[in-house]
C-alpha cells in the first residue's frame, strides 16, 4: 500500500513538471522555423518574410510576390514547388480524376491570383505554371512543413513604396459555405473548396519602420476561371487560420 501511494505522490509532484517540459519543448521547435532562400534577378532590395503557422496549417500552396503601389506585377519572390512547376502530388489522369503518384496536374483554382498577375500563360490556356511555363528554380522550393523564414530579395527600384502579397491555399478544404456541390459541375472546384486567401502590404524604404504585418484583402476566384480579387472573406474560416501571422522585414 505504501508503494502504491508513494507512486501516487510521485505522479502528483511530476506530472505537472512534465507537461511544462513538454510545452518547452513545442515552443523549442516553432522557435526554429524553416529558413528558405530565393535569388530573384538583380535583387536590391533585401526582404525577410516570418510566416507563423495557424492552427489549421496542412500542406499549404502559396506564393509570395511584388507589385508597385498601382497594382501592377513586379516579380515573383516565391512560390512552393507543386504549384510553381505544374508537378502535383497527386497527377491528372483526366478532368477532375486523380492518381495516386506525382506527375503534371492542370489546378488552376490553387493560386489564380498569382497566376493571373503573373500572366503567362501555359500551351493550354491556363495561367498556373505548367511544365513549360515553370518558375525558376530559384525561386522555389518544397512546401515547407512547419513554420518558416523566407530570406529574398527585390529587384524593384522606381519607388521607395511598394507592396508585398501573399496568396495561399490548401486543398480539399470546405466548410458549410464551400461544400462540394457548390459548382458541381467544375471538376477545379474540387481541388480548392475555400479559395485562395489573399494577404497584402505596402511597405517604404523610407519609413524607420522596417517591419510591417500583412493582413488578408481578399479571395481569389474559387475555381480559377480569372484573376479577380473578392474582398469579402466572411464566408471562409479554416482558410484564415492557415497563417497565425506573417511579417515583413526590410533589411
Amino acid at each position: 500500500m505504501k508503494r502504491i501511494n508513494d507512486f501516487k505522490l510521485y505522479f502528483i509532484l511530476f506530472l505537472p513538471l512534465l507537461t511544462i517540459i513538454g510545452c518547452l519543448t513545442a515552443r523549442k521547435t516553432e522557435s526554429n522555423p524553416t529558413l528558405i532562400n530565393t535569388s530573384p534577378a538583380n535583387g536590391i532590395q533585401d526582404i525577410e518574410i516570418e510566416f507563423q503557422k495557424g492552427n489549421a496549417f496542412n500542406h499549404p500552396s502559396f506564393a509570395i510576390w511584388a507589385e508597385d503601389v498601382e497594382g501592377n506585377f513586379i516579380e515573383t519572390l516565391y512560390a512552393t514547388k507543386y504549384v510553381a512547376t505544374g508537378q502535383f502530388r497527386y497527377s491528372e489522369l483526366d478532368a477532375g480524376k486523380w492518381k495516386n503518384e506525382p506527375g503534371e496536374a492542370r489546378r488552376p483554382a490553387t493560386l489564380p491570383y498569382w497566376a493571373h498577375k503573373r500572366n503567362i500563360k501555359a500551351p493550354d490556356g491556363l495561367y498556373i505554371p505548367s511544365s513549360e511555363t515553370a518558375v525558376p528554380d530559384a525561386l522555389t522550393s518544397a512546401t515547407p512543413k512547419t513554420s518558416f523564414t523566407l530570406h529574398t530579395s527585390s529587384s524593384y527600384s522606381d519607388k521607395n513604396k511598394f507592396n508585398i502579397l501573399f496568396e495561399i491555399n490548401q486543398a480539399w478544404d470546405s466548410n458549410e459555405f464551400w461544400t462540394n456541390s457548390k459548382f458541381a459541375d467544375d471538376p477545379n472546384y474540387y481541388t480548392s473548396l475555400q479559395p485562395a486567401l489573399v494577404y497584402s502590404v505596402t511597405v517604404d524604404r523610407n519609413e524607420k519602420t522596417k517591419e510591417y504585418h500583412m493582413n488578408p484583402i481578399g479571395h481569389s476566384h474559387p475555381t480559377g476561371a480569372n484573376g479577380d480579387l473578392f474582398t469579402d472573406i466572411t464566408t471562409l474560416t479554416s482558410a484564415k487560420d492557415i497563417a497565425h501571422k506573417i511579417i515583413v522585414r526590410l533589411k
